[in-house]
């Protein structure tokens, strides 16, 4: 599977906010990203809409009139697979990792630029279009000048083979898994290493700079590998 850096257009993309400004705003930003952008001002109104158009892509504000925003993510995620970016004004690195531990897949903090907010979506969108494609291809995914064969589980780099260590390659599996998403530090090492004890941070510190000396052109400029601060990191799909 070649990863491409333009992503569809989704059909649908669902807004949950209570303030129809911020609506307004997000609305004009996405207006490309999709064929229709919808709009919810509650969060049991947003629950029913996404229930009834299935949209490709949901943005969710934390600060809704009726329910808790995260009580309104886990909802959600528990009959649709689309993509969660949360809008808060709420700057706390627990409410972050709270909110993506429960199933969103991005976090972006108000105010926020429209040019960040329109990367985020395309990187969902390329995420869960290369998902849909990935039933059933070859386990090939190539990203910049990096070549991953899930299968033959090879790494290669300018056509050149990279040796990983099996951890670097469980940790690399994960973050292609959920290319585009937020991962927190607590998903990573659960994902790695189990239900082992150990400093998360300080493990995937050690491991993620690993593989950014392997992989990246400039791994003190990582373009793959992101870091999302305090919170986790974030595997790109395109430079």
């Amino acid at each position: 599977m070649v990863v491409h850096p333009e992503p569809p257009s989704a059909d649908v993309i669902l807004v949950i906010d209570d303030e129809p400004q911020i609506r307004r705003v997000v609305r004009n930003a996405l207006a490309e990203s999709a064929r229709r952008v919808i709009e919810a001002s509650s969060g049991s109104e947003g629950i029913d809409l996404a229930a009834a158009e299935q949209p490709a892509l949901i943005v969710l504000d934390l600060g809704l009139p009726d329910q808790d925003g995260l009580s309104v993510c886990q909802h959600l995620r528990s009959f649709t697979s689309a993509p969660i970016i949360v809008l808060s004004a709420r700057h706390s690195d627990h409410e972050k990792e709270r909110l993506l531990d429960a199933g969103a897949d991005d976090y972006v903090t108000k105010p926020f630029s429209t040019l960040e907010l329109k990367a985020r979506v395309r990187a969902q969108l390329r995420r869960a279009a290369a998902r849909v494609a990935g039933k059933g291809h070859d386990g090939i995914v190539k990203v910049s000048d990096v070549t991953i064969d899930l299968v033959a589980r090879t790494v290669k780099r300018a056509d050149v083979e990279v040796h990983l260590t099996p951890t670097e390659w469980n940790l690399l599996r994960v973050f292609v898994g959920h290319a585009g998403q937020t991962l927190t530090h607590s998903q990573l090492f659960n994902a790695v290493w189990g239900g082992a004890a150990g400093d998360a941070q300080q493990y995937l510190r050690v491991y993620v700079g690993q593989l950014r000396r392997k992989l990246e052109v400039d791994p003190v400029r990582p373009r793959l590998i992101r870091t999302e601060s305090a919170v986790g990191y974030r595997f790109e799909l395109a430079d």
